[in-house]
């Protein structure tokens, strides 16, 4: 029997790399109209390389990028990056749809939920906050909890722990079999794949219980898991 679900967060409740696309480009534009001298796009391509050596929750990110593309930090032009950033996430940042009529429906089954998030711990908190749904949230682990990234088990047990569940009682979801459901079947967990949040091209590798394509499917499957 299901007790608790553990959502990952990123393209799982919102649909984190349309708004990082859309906040990486206004940021772009901001910059250029400071007087970056540089097309958007090949802007927009040195800016991504970053991320994906750095890492999507890169603090420096624009410091990193205008050290490359320039040489030195333009305060004035970082500014304009970062306003404009922080301006588009806070704009577009919404769950899916769906996603707070189905934690309703969770919750009235007295469910336990948690977030397990491989960003750091405010920021989940920032993005649950934002959009509205923190309270529905008994436990949030984020990068520090453990020091460790998915697919360790270390950050699903920490969540096992805060939640008091054992791991045959809880189900976890995400949208990255490679991630998510390897370090959650290592400790014994039902997973499910979120495959609306699924960004790859090619069919994803990995094992999993349940499979979704809209969150509010998940409501069916805790109810066919529990007959």
């Amino acid at each position: 029997m299901i007790k608790a679900i553990i959502f990952d967060l990123d393209n799982t409740l919102i649909d984190f790399m349309r708004i990082k696309k859309i906040s990486c480009e206004e940021a772009v534009d901001a910059m250029i109209d400071a007087g970056l001298n540089i097309p958007k796009k090949k802007a927009l391509k040195e800016l991504y390389e970053i991320y994906f050596k750095e890492g999507l929750e890169d603090p420096q990110i624009f410091q990193k990028f205008l050290m490359k593309v320039t040489g030195a930090i333009d305060y004035r032009k970082l500014a304009y990056a970062i306003v404009a950033y922080r301006n588009a996430r806070t704009g577009f940042l919404h769950p899916y749809p769906g996603t707070k009529s189905a934690l309703i429906k969770l919750k009235e089954k007295w469910l336990k939920l948690a977030i397990v998030s491989d960003a750091p711990k405010l920021k989940a908190w920032i993005r649950l906050v934002s959009m509205k749904i923190d309270d529905f949230f008994d436990v949030v682990v984020g990068l520090e909890d453990t020091g460790r990234t998915k697919p360790s088990r270390l950050p699903f047990r920490a969540a096992l722990e805060k939640l008091n569940v054992k791991p045959t009682e809880c189900l976890m979801v995400g949208d990255r079999p490679d991630r998510d459901m390897k370090g959650a079947r290592a400790l014994g967990m039902k997973t499910c794949f979120a495959r609306y949040g699924y960004s790859g091209k090619q069919t994803p590798k990995g094992k999993w219980d349940f499979e979704i394509s809209s969150i509010e499917e998940l409501v069916n499957v805790v109810e066919k898991k529990s007959q």
